[in-house]
């Protein structure tokens, strides 16, 4: 009986110590330097949601031009993306993000201080690029450099960041100039530059890179140094050996088709469900529904950070997939009660009050469920379920498609919106719950596995 109690103290204690292994100081500082310019592309995607009258005003834009000012961050963004994961395997993250604030900083300048449309758009599009690159290279670092225990919560930190900076753009848009709330998206990328000096690169490209040893010093510093890494680096670099960059042609060979299938569905179905469109004229969904934008934009700041957290902390109790179905459904829920309230909307007989009740209850369970899970669960997922020998080309691909998918509906958005809300919001909601099913029949569960765990399984 003694000897049984020994070895359950042995076991817990050897628990306790991977546990707090798991969360080291630097392993945090680390995660929070890596996310802090995603509250720039926090800001960014919030920019145009309650700024929109007074650019317009400001520069005398039509709604055209200002659909393809709000459209350019996605163009941006799919230009960075499709040399987002070349530039990582090439020059490693660090040196990507770098490159990025590079992008942010000079878009922000230009948009601050722009006087005429050329500006404003080459602003737009200078940020697109700049997040283009931060919205690969940010899941896949931090998913390199944490443990399997706690690599879906610390990943997930990067939707938090980016809903903190989405949550101040909505805030200070109601009494702020969009000048202004430009500058503040400056000042997450400045961290970031200098903090950068601070961290380590990705133990897995230093691995791929030949640098056996700063592999194993950096994983050491990361883990803390009481933790045992030998396991976990054999792991990675037998994976780094085994695996070699294919090509865009050899990518579409049946051996990969699951993971390809995966990556591709939720980036497409992620955009479709209307995310980039409502996310950036949230304002113009207000006012058309009759509902007051400054307050709507204001309850909307307040709620997303919470549900953001939410995620953080189901994504490794509930798991990936269980949670990306919740958030797709609640997506679906949010299309159906806008399409009700435009819907109704004059209708003889109906309370005017209805309209801007659905509106609003429409939109906030559109934002916080798509807070809590389907804004990050697709980075996430494709940052771990690619092997080493397709994530270049597969992440840019997937990447590509998300961007490219934001843009066309980012610039058709305000043009749906005049041929009919309610057509607009069925069809949303009809992808939502596609994306349900897509989550039930393909994904697989990635939780408390590491990555070469991972590969294996998809092999």
């Amino acid at each position: 009986m003694e000897g049984e109690n020994s070895s359950i103290e042995k076991g817990l204690l050897l628990i306790r110590k991977e546990e707090s292994a798991n969360t080291t100081p630097f392993l945090v500082f680390t995660t929070f330097i890596i996310v802090s310019a995603s509250f720039s592309f926090g800001v960014a995607l919030g920019h145009t949601a309650g700024t929109m009258a007074s650019i317009m005003e400001d520069l005398d834009l039509s709604i055209t031009q200002f659909s393809v000012f709000g459209s350019l961050l996605t163009f941006g963004g799919m230009i960075g993306a499709l040399f987002s994961a070349t530039i990582a395997d090439s020059f490693g993250c660090k040196m990507t993000l770098w490159i990025t604030e590079v992008f942010c900083i000079s878009g922000w300048l230009a948009i601050a201080l722009a006087k005429n449309i050329i500006w404003l758009d080459l602003g737009r599009f200078f940020v697109g690029i700049g997040v283009g690159l931060l919205s690969y290279v940010v899941p896949v670092y931090i998913a390199e450099i944490t443990p399997k225990t706690v690599r879906g919560t610390f990943t997930f930190s990067n939707q938090l960041l980016q809903n903190c900076g989405v949550a101040t753009a909505y805030y200070l848009g109601n009494f702020m100039s969009w000048r202004i709330i430009a500058l503040i998206g400056i000042l997450p990328c400045l961290i970031q530059l200098v903090g950068l000096f601070f961290v380590p690169e990705s133990p897995r490209w230093l691995a791929k890179e030949g640098r056996d040893e700063e592999c194993e010093v950096v994983l050491q510093k990361l883990r803390g140094d009481e933790a045992d890494i030998v396991k976990e680096t054999q792991e990675i670099l037998i994976s780094v050996e085994a695996s070699a960059n294919i090509s865009m042609r050899s990518l579409f060979k049946k051996k990969y088709t699951h993971q390809l299938t995966i990556g591709i569905g939720l980036m497409l179905l992620q955009q479709l469900s209307g995310s980039a469109g409502l996310g950036y004229y949230t304002g113009s969904v207000f006012d058309l529904a009759g509902f007051p934008s400054r307050i709507g934009m204001t309850v909307l700041s307040i709620v997303v950070v919470p549900k953001a957290i939410l995620g953080l902390i189901l994504v490794e109790r509930w798991g990936r997939r269980p949670l990306l179905m919740a958030s797709a459904f609640g997506l679906c829920l949010g299309c159906i009660s806008l399409a009700l309230a435009f819907g109704l909307k004059g209708v003889p007989g109906v309370n005017v009050n209805v309209t801007p009740t659905l509106a609003f209850i429409g939109i906030m369970t559109f934002v916080m469920m798509f807070a809590a899970g389907l804004g990050a669960l697709p980075w996430i997922i494709m940052s771990e379920i690619f092997p080493m020998d397709m994530k270049v080309v597969a992440g840019s691909l997937v990447s590509i498609t998300n961007w490219f998918t934001g843009w066309i509906v980012s610039y058709c958005f305000n043009f749906m919106l005049l041929w009919s809300p309610t057509g607009t919001f069925i069809i949303f909601a009809t992808i939502s719950g596609a994306t349900v099913v897509f989550a039930w029949c393909l994904v697989p569960e990635t939780r408390g596995l590491t990555l070469e765990e991972i590969q294996r399984r998809a092999n």
